[in-house]
């Protein structure tokens, strides 16, 4: 079965956004990246002034950036990821191995990955290692080929070893950083969904023969976390219409992140029980249903600002970039098409804290 209705790689082949072309290429039909098409076309997206620009964002990871929020774009790791997204790797551009260097370079003593910010009313910077940070900067060294680093071995090890067992199930809650003053917005003894589904996507990027099994009960306090949302909300992690529909770039905790990340443990639904492969299916069915319209297509809905040049930042036409990389997240779960199609979204309950009431799809 199709996920998206009328599949939309015809017109992803033939748009003028060259990284959209890349991904249904490369991502979509499995074309090998030396592939003469594929290398013209990731050629094409380095030369887009786009692309450019996004490299130019690519601060010096020793400067001291004002960040919002780790969702926002301008933090590095996200932006590295958004370059990622886009077929750009570490020997496309000097800018990204140097970053990616200088990220290996702070650590912790017990080897959490640090980031330089200042946080709150503090009269300086500092290099604090919130799991927020520490996870991101792992996930994003592992998946830009620098997992067999030690240091990036060592990080692995602590987050591991940082795994508790919240109130939810075994996940990552919110951790005091001596350095920081504070441990983030997260209640005692409950889990991050955001610091977890970093560390799992991190793990994802790790082979087979060294990702320890422990993980894949994470992935089940995840999708856990989705039966539970009428009784229980993590501190500022709903599972309303702002979970259902993507923001632009996306860089945070919703269904697009969700299915992103729990799709790349297939054992959840061809091992795991009856409730983890339901709950999967009702995510990935409001994903399509508050993103994709009749015509297979994505129309970004929300997006962040800065981005009005791309076209991921304009929320009135059709954007490629985003419908490729929903095909990518989708495509995953093939094998739970039929699952998927069978959920009505507006009979899912909503989320505690809520009218009670599903709003429908736009």
């Amino acid at each position: 079965m199709d996920l998206f209705g009328e599949y939309p790689r015809p017109w992803l082949l033939a748009s003028d956004d060259p990284a959209a072309r890349w991904i249904a290429l490369v991502e979509l039909s499995d074309v090998p990246p030396d592939d003469p098409d594929a290398h013209a076309t990731h050629v094409a997206v380095l030369d887009d002034p786009d692309t450019q620009a996004l490299l130019d964002r690519l601060v010096p990871w020793e400067e001291e950036v004002v960040l919002g929020g780790h969702d926002k774009p301008e933090f590095r790791p996200n932006l590295l990821n958004l370059l990622a997204d886009m077929g750009v790797g570490e020997d496309d551009d000097e800018r990204i191995a140097a970053m990616l260097d200088a990220m290996l370079e702070h650590q912790d003593a017990e080897d959490r990955f640090q980031a330089y910010a200042r946080w709150r009313k503090m009269d300086a910077p500092v290099w604090g290692s919130l799991f927020c940070d520490a996870h991101a900067i792992a996930e994003t060294l592992a998946r830009f080929r620098r997992a067999s680093d030690p240091r990036v071995v060592r990080a692995f090890e602590r987050m591991l070893e940082d795994l508790a067992g919240t109130d939810m199930g075994r996940a990552w809650p919110c951790r005091l950083d001596p350095a920081v003053g504070f441990r983030g917005p997260g209640r005692k003894n409950e889990p991050c969904p955001q610091a977890t589904l970093e560390a799992l996507r991190g793990f994802s990027y790790l082979p087979d023969s060294v990702r320890p099994p422990e993980v894949l009960d994470v992935a089940h306090t995840s999708l856990g976390i989705w039966r539970m949302r009428g009784e229980r909300k993590p501190f500022m992690f709903g599972h309303g219409r702002n979970f259902k529909r993507a923001k632009w770039p996306v860089t945070w905790y919703g269904a697009f992140e969700v299915v992103d990340t729990l799709g790349r443990y297939p054992e959840l639904w061809r091992d795991g029980d009856a409730e983890d492969c339901r709950s999967l299916a009702e995510i990935a069915a409001c994903l399509i249903a508050y993103n994709v319209g009749e015509d297979g297509r994505v129309t970004p809905k929300s997006a962040f600002m800065g981005f009005k040049q791309y076209s991921f930042g304009q929320k009135k036409a059709s954007c490629a970039f985003a419908t490729a990389r929903l095909a990518v997240v989708l495509r995953r779960l093939d094998e739970l098409a039929d699952d998927i199609e069978a959920v009505d979204v507006l009979s899912l309950g909503g989320s505690k804290g809520g009218s009670g009431t599903t709003v429908p799809p736009s």
